[in-house]
């Protein structure tokens, strides 16, 4: 069935816009008739060209607004308010424009006649495919209540996930890129007038000034060239790190890291326990949950051993022997599992796993931000120690000549 995009008009003269399915122009104008609309315009979506346009991608939809959509959705289902009316009430109070305009796209949908699964998968770009297969669960199941509020609990738990990492590295990546530009500005601008004071009276430079003043004056001189080498730089490393090999590497070195690598992998198993419980708990298929998990876990290696997982499960085996064959998941997690396979409660014991992980993840994030402080206060201290050896050296030259 073709996909349109109409734009209309309704009882108050507002615009409207969205796309809907059906079998003709003429129905998509009646189905919004219906509805009370004054249809403006209906065109056909030209297969295999996302509607979604640069635009709308722009209009970005934030993490908190969605957190905010998830558990308002859940607790209107929950106390008993049908789903075009939940969706009618939000699209009134929520203040992110693109959001509000797709979920006004989503009602007109579902009052049309759509699901609200079919009626979401328009929206790829807002909704993840993680929520929609939990909704597809929810209604086949009959749950959907239940799975809402399942995922809205699922959603704040990642965001807070989140804030508590970016709140770990905040500060000491800010003191770091402080203490680089201020570094930088010292050895371009302070010490080339600092040391053409003593070329010019003829005093020798030692060879810690002259290579800082030589490395000043290419800066100063050449800057225009070090920023476009360093984008092409970035470019290149971005470009370099999408492919499949390089992801994989990357991540690799990331979960060996002395100390951000059990950040990153504690970060990954709780991301890994609390998807794969939520899903389970939803009544989705344990295989489908492994394909969804293997594409939210958000690293390569790990990603890996979840598709064996996936493909020992399909041929019989249990989940807690292939993780533990894999040796990246810690022995405490793997017999959890183990035993959760064992009693029916698996997706209680990813839970409790995803619990323990969080709790142990703010124990490091502590430790990290102990670590990392003074780590790189030192490195600074050094760094300005450096800068003032190559400016006092000169100076103790020129008294002792003077001395003379």
């Amino acid at each position: 069935m073709p996909t349109y995009i109409y734009k209309a008009r309704d009882a108050t003269g507002k615009p409207v816009k969205g796309t809907m399915e059906a079998t003709s122009k003429q129905e998509i104008i009646d189905k919004l008739h219906k509805m009370g609309y004054m249809t403006t315009q209906v065109i056909e979506a030209i297969p295999g060209i996302k509607i979604e346009t640069i635009f709308d991608k722009l209009r970005r939809v934030s993490t908190e607004d969605m957190i905010m959509f998830n558990v308002q959705f859940a607790n209107m289902i929950g106390a008993g308010i049908n789903i075009l009316s939940s969706l009618l009430t939000m699209a009134k109070q929520i203040e992110n424009k693109r959001l509000k305009e797709t979920i006004g796209d989503i009602a007109r949908n579902i009052e049309a006649g759509d699901s609200l699964s079919s009626a979401l998968t328009r929206h790829p770009g807002i909704f993840s495919k993680l929520f929609l297969n939990m909704v597809k669960a929810g209604e086949a199941s009959g749950k959907l209540p239940a799975v809402l509020n399942s995922f809205a609990k699922f959603s704040e738990h990642q965001a807070d996930l989140r804030q508590k990492i970016k709140g770990a590295l905040f500060y000491p990546i800010i003191l770091l890129f402080a203490g680089i530009a201020v570094t930088l500005f010292i050895i371009a601008f302070i010490i080339p007038q600092f040391a053409e004071i003593f070329l010019k009276t003829g005093i020798r430079l030692p060879l810690v000034t002259l290579i800082l003043y030589k490395i000043g004056i290419t800066i100063k001189h050449f800057w225009f060239s070090f920023i476009l080498l360093f984008i092409v730089i970035v470019l290149g490393v971005r470009y370099y790190a999408q492919t499949e090999r390089a992801r994989f590497l990357i991540d690799r070195v990331k979960l060996r890291l002395p100390i951000l690598g059990p950040l990153y992998r504690k970060a990954a198993i709780s991301r890994f326990s609390r998807t794969l419980a939520t899903l389970v708990a939803s009544g989705v298929p344990i295989l489908q949950s492994l394909d969804m998990v293997k594409e939210v876990i958000g690293n390569e290696v790990l990603a890996q051993v979840v598709g064996n997982v996936r493909n020992s499960v399909e041929r019989g085996q249990s989940i807690s022997q292939t993780l533990k064959i894999s040796e990246e998941f810690p022995a405490d997690a793997v017999q959890m599992i183990s035993v959760g396979e064992e009693t029916g409660n698996l997706d209680v014991m990813l839970n409790k796993i995803s619990d323990f992980y969080d709790m142990s993840l703010g124990y490091t994030i502590k430790t990290l931000t102990t670590v990392l402080e003074p780590l790189l206060l030192v490195i600074m201290g050094c760094m300005v120690g450096f800068i003032m050896a190559s400016m006092l050296l000169p100076i103790f030259d020129m008294i002792k000549i003077l001395r003379r």
